[in-house]
């Protein structure tokens, strides 16, 4: 009886602060959500903090002054069975974020306008990188999309204004959209899936820089119907961010998205929900971008007190200089040890792009599995294992093992 009042209450702890999360219309690397995350008791092997001074000095800032802070570092570590085209069969980077917000107007109301920020440093550790690993290994796809060597650089620099009691959102800035587009609960390259073919688009859909100059809102239209829409700058240098307000204006390239979805209700939009993505670039010399449009949608479902969670994703490109033109991914995640840990499995066909990448390429396939433990409450460890099959730029191979490690110490 006593454990099973234990579980009722670690599953009711679970959805209600998922329910949080996506009250605000973002995935699991929007920065509130970030935040919300690493401050909650969840279930850890080691149940102490490390640093509970830092948590309840940062609980006061936030009550007394409405700033959230946030500061996390990641390293990945990859290694093939095989090796690439450089010659290495290794790849490892690392990065540290430093993110916030600041709720500057109607504090303690459902309707804050808060200011937002993230702030990066990226490093690598080997001479090719975890972002660019997949292309090495003769892949169509990224096998860690964010683990490169760019250095320092913004991601967010923008305003959050909330409206209507906390229905709608309305972000304005230096957006991420990553941070709102095409999500649900598995999506993060921090904390679930690495390969990019289980993220956003699942690979058939273009994808601008982080930190490009734009609008993106969200809405809920009744109980259950949801619309997400954004227009941002389609090519900026995250390395250059304040450079992107002009081209916002001046160059006029954008990428532009719209999203209709289905949710037994707000709380539940990226944990149970259904949805299809309209998304279409605009051509540009420049960069050497054709122009074009696409769909994704996604079905997500949670089971047995959001304990597993399949799901089926998928996506089709007109051109647009995608890495995929068809993909279909399914698999699931599943919390062992009363939410404490998270296994998923993933696998996912995909056709790749014959305007990128030529003509005449074999389909791929990719089978994912990892395996999160939360060894403290700020420190996960995540071994992973993804098969690559016939991987179209690599003629020598039809299957190539890859073997990562990532940690996350979040503060």
């Amino acid at each position: 009886m006593q454990y099973k009042l234990s579980l009722t209450l670690i599953a009711t702890s679970l959805l209600f602060h998922q329910a949080v999360l996506a009250a605000n219309f973002g995935g699991p690397d929007a920065v509130e959500n970030t935040i919300e995350a690493d401050a909650s008791d969840r279930p850890a092997a080691v149940e102490e903090r490390l640093s509970q001074n830092w948590f309840d000095w940062k609980a006061g800032v936030q009550e007394k002054h409405g700033i959230s802070l946030g500061i996390d570092y990641t390293p990945v570590f990859l290694r093939s069975s095989k090796d690439g085209a450089s010659g290495d069969n290794n790849a490892s980077s690392g990065m540290v974020r430093f993110f916030g917000s600041w709720d500057l107007l109607g504090r303690g109301t459902k309707d804050t306008g808060a200011l937002i920020w993230k702030v990066e440093h990226r490093h690598k550790y080997s001479d090719v990188t975890p972002q660019a690993f997949g292309f090495d290994q003769g892949y169509v796809g990224l096998i860690e999309p964010p683990f490169s060597d760019e250095g320092g650089r913004w991601t967010n620099l923008f305003w959050r204004q909330r409206l209507n009691g906390g229905k709608a959102t309305v972000t304005a800035g230096l957006l991420d959209a990553t941070d709102y587009l095409n999500l649900y609960s598995l999506t993060s390259p921090w904390t679930g899936f690495m390969n990019f073919a289980f993220s956003t688009g699942s690979q058939t859909m273009f994808i601008p820089n982080d930190a490009t100059t734009g609008i993106a809102g969200a809405t809920m239209l009744n109980d259950n119907i949801y619309v997400i829409a954004g227009v941002v700058n389609a090519y900026t240098d995250p390395t250059k961010p304040f450079k992107t307000f002009d081209d916002f204006f001046t160059e006029r390239e954008y990428f532009t998205s719209l999203e209709l979805g289905w949710a037994p209700s707000q709380g539940l939009i990226f944990f149970e929900s259904a949805h299809v993505t309209l998304w279409h670039v605009d051509a540009s010399i420049p960069a050497g971008t054709p122009g074009g449009w696409g769909l994704a949608f996604n079905y997500t479902k949670s089971l047995n007190n959001n304990t597993l969670k399949p799901f089926l994703r998928g996506g089709y490109a007109d051109d647009g200089g995608t890495l995929l033109q068809k993909s279909i991914g399914a698999g699931f995640g599943y919390n062992t040890f009363e939410g404490r840990d998270e296994l998923g499995v993933g696998v996912n066909w995909g056709e790749p792009n014959e305007n990128s990448f030529g003509a005449g390429l074999k389909d791929q396939y990719v089978i994912e599995t990892y395996y999160r433990y939360q060894l403290a409450k700020q420190l996960a460890i995540t071994p992973d294992v993804q098969l690559l099959i016939d991987p179209p730029n690599n003629p020598n191979h039809d299957r190539l093992w890859i073997l990562g490690l990532r940690a996350r110490l979040a503060f």
